[in-house]
């Protein structure tokens, strides 16, 4: 994504890619973060999201995990198949 990417943790970088695609504050991610929660995130948001994912974490996400990333928590779970380490 951007240079500072390289300083930010996993967390913290999984966090930003939200803030940035959907252009919301820290305080709305949690559980109830869902696709379609917020109007940002409808089909050309939740792209815009996977690319920064996929950017920052420097992979290439399979298409049934695009599908499946429904939600914050999930995305999270979904991570780990890419050896990606959150908290």
């Amino acid at each position: 994504m951007f240079e500072k990417d390289k300083k930010l943790n996993n967390n913290q970088k999984y966090d930003q890619a939200f803030i940035d695609a959907f252009s919301i504050t820290k305080d709305k991610l949690n559980n109830n973060l869902i696709y379609e929660s917020i109007s940002e995130w409808d089909s050309v948001g939740h792209m815009s999201m996977i690319a920064a994912l996929e950017e920052s974490f420097n992979i290439s996400m399979e298409m049934d995990d695009i599908v499946d990333f429904s939600s914050y928590n999930v995305g999270k779970a979904l991570l780990k198949k890419y050896k990606i380490k959150l908290k």
